[in-house]
């Protein structure tokens, strides 16, 4: 595992600066995601600011990073275009190898985004926790937006310890012949709910760390999940 993610306003600004003195020489090595759009005064898309806490984070990192994301966008859908307008460029620039788009809830964003030029990726939420709205809303803004690599995040909704991971049993959604406990079948579960390429998790606990390490490694039944995404269609339909 060499891909880190993390973001501006993490751990009260100061994360960019911790991750550079804790990696040292060895941060090179790793892949680095970030996200803009939080500032001490609250969420902000101007061009400008973003342009600032790009600079910063590159400052910060000592090298930019390889994919910056508009953080959570949907909390201002109405500088969506021009944000990522102003991602592209900085793209251009060299203040980040890609760039793209992290949204907890994308349904705000699918009429946003016709004016916006087209990401390197998309980061959404992801597994069992997410409802079929917002799972469905995912996968069609990345293609509104003609993006091929989507990113999941969140798949637990940031509590492991919710009591209905000891209710569920999770093993359904993997393939026979396969042993995982529940947090790793959920976290296999993610990279089909919806398909993404990879998954991001929380690394402040190591043992939790190590079972998503084993997790990506882990076969799912594909039928199982598809079968529990129309229960979910069809659930969301009989409460309307």
């Amino acid at each position: 595992m060499t891909d880190l993610d993390t973001a501006y306003n993490y751990h009260q600004y100061t994360a960019h600066r911790a991750l550079a003195r804790i990696a040292g020489d060895l941060l090179p090595r790793f892949t680095v995601s970030t996200k803009v759009g939080y500032f001490p005064d609250g969420h902000d898309l101007r061009s400008w600011r973003l342009q600032e806490a790009a600079e910063q984070s590159a400052t910060d990192l000592g090298r930019p990073p390889d994919t910056l994301l508009l953080h959570n966008p949907e909390c201002s859908p109405h500088d969506f275009a021009s944000a990522c307008t102003a991602l592209a460029d900085m793209r251009e620039q060299g203040l980040c190898h890609a760039w793209g788009v992290a949204t907890w809830d994308p349904r705000p964003l699918l009429r946003a985004s016709k004016d916006a030029p087209s990401p390197d990726v998309v980061m959404v939420r992801a597994g069992l926790t997410v409802s079929t709205a917002v799972l469905d809303a995912a996968e069609e803004l990345a293609e509104h937006l003609g993006t091929e690599d989507l990113w999941g995040m969140a798949p637990f909704a940031g509590n492991t310890a919710d009591p209905i991971w000891k209710k569920v049993d999770t093993s359904l959604f993997l393939a026979p012949g396969q042993q995982a406990t529940p947090f790793q079948a959920g976290i296999a579960a993610a990279f089909t709910l919806p398909e993404v390429s990879r998954v991001a998790v929380g690394a402040s606990r190591l043992d939790h760390l190590a079972e998503s390490a084993r997790a990506s490694c882990t076969d799912v039944n594909t039928d199982n999940l598809k079968r529990y995404r129309s229960l979910l269609r069809r659930a969301a339909t009989a409460s309307r």
